[in-house]
């Protein structure tokens, strides 16, 4: 009890909400972008939003970290779980799509949702990924507001997917749905020019 008495405490000084699951417990972002400059703005832009972040520079340093290149995992070595994967997409090696579908075609990971980022408005790539099952594609520059967006919807279904995860499947977005998340980004990105 004076444990979770304590991490309220913390929240409340650093003004932090980004807690879930009444344990006080973090989000876990793991940030892939080759962009060192990029990397590290999507990470203070995290933490800001009060997540944990585990940064990494490529498609296969992420899957070493997530456990998904044959090796051990340094997940299951430090027994964070990954609540969130927010990665660009053009990355030399590794695309994000690329990276998108090993995730979704993990029968232990399809289940962490995916942002993807780029500074390319291509609507066939945007397509692909969220048809693949991105959460969310955000156009570069990320704005703190797209990652404070992302982060609240992302621990509201952390929330309800305790009572619902049994439920919980991995079926693409409605016609409808699929609809209405293109024309969001597409008047996102018109907003920003």
């Amino acid at each position: 009890m004076g444990r979770n008495m304590r991490t309220e405490k913390i929240a409340a000084v650093d003004g932090c909400s980004s807690t879930f699951g009444g344990g006080g417990r973090e989000l876990h972002v793991l940030a892939v972008d080759d962009s060192y400059v990029d990397r590290k703005v999507i990470e203070k832009m995290l933490k800001i939003s009060c997540c944990k972040v585990t940064a990494v520079d490529s498609g296969s340093r992420a899957l070493q970290y997530l456990g998904l290149d044959g090796e051990e995992s340094s997940v299951a070595t430090d027994g964070l779980k990954v609540n969130l994967i927010m990665t660009d997409y053009s990355m030399p090696g590794m695309t994000g799509y690329e990276l998108l579908k090993k995730i979704k075609g993990s029968s232990a990971l399809r289940q962490i949702p995916v942002v993807v980022m780029s500074s390319e408005k291509i609507l066939a790539r945007i397509d692909s990924c969220l048809e693949e099952g991105a959460k969310e594609f955000l156009m570069k520059p990320v704005k703190l507001s797209d990652v404070k967006r992302v982060v609240d919807f992302i621990l509201r279904g952390e929330e309800d997917g305790k009572e619902t995860e049994s439920t919980t499947d991995n079926t693409p977005l409605s016609p409808e749905s699929y609809l209405a998340n293109i024309a969001r980004i597409s008047l996102d990105a018109s907003n920003r020019t």
